[in-house]
């Protein structure tokens, strides 16, 4: 039995480096760079080429809703993917879990561009395209979280948003990448060409962001938050049963540290950690993925429009993250997600009528708003207050779980409903309503939920 050298005041702090947080900083933010590259590589295949080429012999609508159901099969497995790579992260640190991401996130999307298409080899191409995402999305459901995670418990506390807010960049660096390469092809090559072969250029050309990725991950740290657990011994967490036997033999205060921790009921944090996910996640999937098929198949305007928006919309995202977080280390979390998520359900009718007016500078317009507000600015709160939000000896599986979660519900059906429901009507209004829902979900979880800026993020019970 472990004894009670776990007790919180016999942990000495671990010391971190400039050079080890500026490793982590661009570890977490390069991971979190390819996650978001390659499932949008993916969502843009999927509303670009993925019907005409792994699902032929069906109507044009019928083929979007399919490719995007494809697309939402990765939220499923990225469900697992959490469960199982967030108990690993609490259990052994958050390090040795981001190695393996990264790892099973790069292989799949590099095979993906190898796979033979429908004309080739029938139905069994779409089959190995699901298993392929399936395999995704099982190492991207703990990449974020974990990145998340790490980024936090590296931060100096006053800092914190602006670090975390590193996350929020490399999604969007992942996001400008991905549309930046599809905006190319859609220039440069003939529709003949996209669909024999150059749709497989930006899958194969991940192999190279991947090698880097791993290896850099390989010289990582640990977290210092792990490492300074109270419940840690030995570089692993102590099982329940440990814990409870370590709290009969601790003083007083350790024991009531610990205890803290693992008695807490937990359900609180939680469920106002998913009402924040939901409306950054809904609207995410909405405008990133559903408006770039919707835009190029339903309003006539040029295939390359939406995915420029996209670009343009990310370019002035790299303003719009670290100037939130900076805002969030001073103001505090709570008042901003108020703000941005108000301001989303006020602009989300204007946003959509200058999209479905067909104009190109309208379209344009009314797609960077949209993500910078509606998507951006919350992401960049959402990376550091949902980590707040947990204690230390669960944040990595409740913030992998209810990010997740998130996007099951908002992101990945998402898309297939309001294609379902912009085909039922004819109209884009369905598409404004749901990022209001989407938005107002969010607000009431930010009216409920506590400032959390400044936590002592080594605490193993949630903040609330």
């Amino acid at each position: 039995m472990k004894d009670s050298a776990v007790a919180a005041e016999q942990k000495r702090p671990a010391q971190r480096t400039t050079g080890d947080l500026t490793r982590a900083a661009v570890s977490g933010w390069l991971g979190t760079a390819m996650e978001f590259m390659d499932f949008q590589l993916y969502s843009l295949a999927a509303a670009i080429v993925f019907n005409k080429i792994f699902f032929p012999d069906v109507s044009p609508a019928i083929g979007l809703i399919a490719a995007m159901a494809t697309y939402g099969v990765g939220y499923v497995a990225r469900l697992a993917g959490a469960v199982y790579f967030g108990r690993m992260g609490d259990r052994i640190g958050r390090k040795r879990v981001l190695y393996l991401t990264v790892l099973m996130m790069g292989a799949s999307t590099t095979l993906i561009g190898a796979l033979p298409t429908y004309t080739t080899i029938g139905i069994l191409a779409p089959i190995l395209l699901v298993l392929l995402r399936l395999v995704q999305g099982f190492g991207a459901g703990a990449e974020i979280a974990g990145a998340t995670v790490l980024l936090v418990e590296y931060a100096p506390v006053r800092r914190r948003g602006l670090v975390a807010s590193l996350v929020s960049l490399g999604t969007n660096s992942g996001t400008l990448a991905a549309s930046g390469l599809w905006a190319i092809l859609l220039a440069v090559l003939t529709e003949e060409q996209l669909l024999s072969w150059g749709w497989r250029l930006p899958f194969l050309l991940s192999f190279g962001l991947m090698f880097f990725a791993v290896w850099l991950r390989r010289g990582l740290k640990e977290s210092p938050v792990f490492e300074e657990r109270p419940d840690v011994v030995d570089g692993v967490a102590l099982a329940r049963d440990e814990v409870e036997s370590a709290i009969a033999d601790a003083d007083r205060g350790a024991a009531d540290v610990l205890a803290a921790g693992i008695r807490q009921r937990k359900g609180k944090a939680f469920f106002v950690a998913l009402g924040l996910r939901f409306g950054q996640a809904g609207n995410s999937g909405l405008i990133q993925t559903f408006l770039i098929g919707y835009i190029a198949t339903e309003l006539a305007v040029g295939r390359s429009v939406p995915t420029d928006a996209i670009v343009y919309g990310s370019l002035l995202g790299f303003a719009t993250v670290p100037v939130v977080g900076l805002l969030g280390d001073r103001f505090g979390r709570r008042v901003l997600y108020l703000a941005l998520s108000l301001l989303t359900v006020v602009i989300a009718f204007p946003v959509m009528f200058l999209i479905s007016s067909g104009s190109t500078p309208a379209v344009m317009i009314g797609m960077v708003l949209g993500l910078n507000v509606g998507v951006l600015g919350l992401f960049s709160l959402e990376s550091v207050t949902m980590a707040e939000l947990f204690g230390s000896r669960t944040r990595f599986t409740q913030l992998a779980l209810a990010k997740e979660i998130g996007g099951i519900l908002a992101t990945a059906i998402g898309p297939v409903l309001a294609a379902t429901l912009t085909a039922l009507t004819g109209s884009w209004w369905p598409i404004a309503a749901m990022l209001v829902v989407y938005s107002l979900i969010t607000f009431v979880s930010a009216f409920l939920a506590p400032e959390t800026r400044g936590r002592d993020l080594v605490r193993l019970e949630d903040a609330i």
